[in-house]
This record gives structure tokens, C-alpha cells and sequence, in this order.
């Protein structure tokens, strides 16, 4: 069964800069794409960020040039380099396969003065 863990989040004012990471476990991690996502208050979850199993990024709403995603097979891990943070940003971030299994908990992104 799919797991992920996802940390790193926190209260950050803006122009601030996090970076998440996520463990990932119950699967063949080096042969899946894998996303960020994030939830804003009131909103539908979103995919932010994929990178495949080649490591071919791609870069959703209005994030690219911003967020960076990356990944380590060796770990199972997945992370996102955030920078220039705004208000906008505030969410809950998971992380996940393309397309997405059941989820973890995620970890909160305030960006706050």
C-alpha cells in the first residue's frame, strides 16, 4: 500500500523560501512520476509540480520559475524547493504519484506577515 510522508512546511513571510520533502513507501518509487499538490482553504487539491521517473519536470499554476522539484531514488524521496512565497501559496502540500493513490496528511504552508 502506497504511503507518503510529506515535511518541511511551516509559517513563512512573504518572498520567503521553504523546502518540503516526502517519503514515499509501498511502491516501485524509481518507476512513477511523482507530484506535488496543494489544497488552499476552501479549494479544490491541485497539482503544483511532476517530475517523471527520468526526471522531466513540469510546473503548474503559475508556480514555474518559483518551485523547483527534484527527486532522490536512492531515498524515496521527492522534494520541493519553494522561493518568492506569496500569500497565494498558503496551503496544505502533498505529495503523490501522477495520477494520485490515496493520500497522506501533508504539511501546512502559511505565508504570513
Amino acid at each position: 500500500q502506497a504511503q507518503f510522508v510529506e515535511s518541511g512546511g511551516g509559517l513563512v513571510q512573504p518572498g520567503g523560501s521553504l523546502t518540503l520533502s516526502c517519503v514515499a513507501s509501498g511502491m516501485v518509487f524509481n518507476t512513477l512520476t511523482m507530484g506535488w499538490y496543494r489544497q488552499a482553504p476552501g479549494k479544490q487539491r491541485q497539482l503544483v509540480a511532476g517530475i517523471t521517473d527520468r526526471g522531466t519536470t513540469t510546473y503548474f499554476r503559475g508556480v514555474e520559475g518559483r518551485f523547483t522539484i527534484s527527486r532522490d531514488n536512492a531515498k524515496n524521496t521527492v522534494y520541493l524547493q519553494m522561493t518568492s512565497l506569496n500569500a497565494e501559496d498558503t496551503a496544505v502540500y502533498h505529495c503523490n504519484t501522477v495520477p494520485a493513490v490515496p493520500w497522506g496528511q501533508g504539511t501546512q504552508v502559511t505565508v504570513a506577515s
